[in-house]
């Protein structure tokens, strides 16, 4: 009997070793794992992000406008330009607690400022726009910086030039100084500055409208191969044609200037069109979208619930970002 088991146990593994699944088990593999470090992956490009805003916000004498406006950037993410005059009529700590909070400061945390020409309403060097908005601010006091969206590096300007703590924007002062710094120490990229004045706008009062004190800071942004500058203080929707400095249509080489004070304080009509002004409109609040992706942008505007009026369109950069 034990020897009748003895076979019976020595047949059944014969049948385990030799079966076909064995078998294929035991085959070498065609194309065995190479021995050595895994090669990298490569590196991944920056997406496109989201920047999103408008000038010439929050009145507390009437806030339905920047109710309508802030309702759109609920739906919208990404980060928040506040192109200056964010609270009326002074830039009071009421104002900014009262007014713009329950507003705009719903994206406090995800929105860049700039300096009005309302913040500065009370004496000093707008204090309470300093206090609300801390270091998102730049330097107190001075009130311009810069930052790295994706692949685009941003620029915010204070072009309130004659403004106390500023020190002008002419050539040799101290914002002039540091944006020759900044842009040469970020070449090769796609570039986007906003403030709250214009270079160049068609708003009726040219003393309002139109700021040649900004001219060299625009030909600094020209010679660094900028592609947009964003500003407000005109209470209305103004894009321009590439353009140089001088006001001569550059479709190469120019910047692409819109005015968006569309944030909802109130509306200002506009005059008979500069040069290389494209589209106008001063009925709708709304605020300006940019799609920001390596090499190339989108913008649109988006009027509020009431507004009609809508803008769209793309652009290339001018820096070809590096390899």
């Amino acid at each position: 009997m034990l020897s009748f088991l003895k076979s019976a146990a020595a047949l059944v593994l014969l049948l385990v070793l030799y079966s076909p699944q064995a078998a294929a088990q035991s085959k070498p593999l065609a194309n065995p794992p190479k021995s050595g470090k895994r090669k990298p992956l490569p590196a991944k490009s920056p997406e496109t992000v989201t920047l999103v805003g408008a000038g010439d916000i929050a009145s507390c004498r009437n806030l339905e406008g920047a109710r309508a406006t802030a309702a759109l950037i609920d739906k919208i993410p990404g980060t928040v330009f506040a192109a200056g005059d964010l609270a009326y009529e002074k830039g009071t700590p009421a104002e900014f607690q009262n007014c713009y909070g329950p507003t705009w400061g719903r994206f406090k945390d995800r929105t860049r400022p700039t300096l009005g020409n309302h913040e500065y309403g009370l004496p000093g060097p707008a204090n309470a726009y300093f206090r609300y908005w801390g270091s998102q601010a730049g330097q107190a006091g001075k009130g311009y910086y810069s930052y790295d969206l994706g692949a685009w590096h941003i620029i915010a300007l204070n072009t309130n030039c004659a403004a106390e703590g500023v020190g002008g924007c002419a050539a040799g002062s101290p914002q002039e100084t540091w944006l020759k710094e900044d842009l040469a120490a970020h070449p090769n990229v796609c570039l986007l500055a906003y403030g709250h004045h214009a270079l160049f706008s068609s708003g009726i009062f040219k003393s309002h409208a139109v700021h040649p004190e900004l001219k060299v800071l625009w030909q600094d942004l020209y010679a660094a191969h900028a592609d947009l500058i964003l500003a407000g203080h005109e209470h209305s929707y103004e894009r321009f044609a590439p353009q140089d400095p001088d006001g001569r249509s550059d479709p190469q080489n120019g910047i692409r200037e819109i005015v968006v004070g569309t944030g909802g304080r109130s509306h200002d009509l506009l005059g008979i069109p500069l040069p290389n002004s494209e589209l106008r409109d001063w009925s709708s609040y709304g605020v300006l979208k940019l799609a920001l992706a390596p090499g190339q942008y989108t913008w649109e505007f988006i009027p509020a619930a009431d507004g009609a009026f809508h803008d769209s369109g793309s652009g290339t950069c001018h820096n070809k970002p590096p390899q």
